[in-house]
């Protein structure tokens, strides 16, 4: 009985759905595509970001400690740099990074704090910097080894 039952609703539901889902499609919602041309999209920004170095080897720390870098870089392009956004892959990475944009020829700083508060053992942080640049986003690399703390 209860088998006669299952297969009943199972052919039910077979039968439902076998209905045609474009016949369900109200064409007079649907949005007429336009065409576009080059002219009109935004170009792409000539902005260049290159750093002296784009990895910091903190070296062996204590539990506990925390340690900052300071990575410089310069805007090698012929636009402004815009960073728009810079964030550690986790909590104990913070970055802090130039708000204003940075002119051509000039040079910037992103100070990024490691805190190994909780942490042990080999750490490898990133950095994801946002930028105006093609393409849009630059990886800073934290490395590093912490301690145990000694009781």
């Amino acid at each position: 009985m209860k088998n006669s039952i299952l297969i009943a609703l199972l052919s039910l539901g077979l039968i439902a759905c076998n209905e045609n889902a474009s016949s369900k499609i109200d064409s007079s919602k649907q949005k007429i595509r336009t065409q576009v041309t080059l002219d009109q999209v935004d170009t792409p920004s000539d902005a260049k970001m290159e750093f002296e170095a784009t990895e910091w080897n903190f070296g062996e720390i204590t539990q506990g400690e925390s340690v900052e870098y300071a990575f410089e870089f310069t805007n090698t392009g012929s636009e402004p740099l815009i960073i728009t956004n810079a964030k550690g892959s986790c909590g104990c990475t913070v970055p802090v990074w130039p708000r204003e944009p940075v002119a051509p020829g000039e040079s910037g700083v992103v100070d990024v704090k490691f805190n190994s508060k909780g942490k042990k053992g080999k750490q490898n942080k990133k950095v994801t910097l946002t930028t105006n640049m093609v393409p849009s986003q630059m990886v800073l690399k934290v490395t590093g080894l912490v301690n145990l703390k000694e009781e």
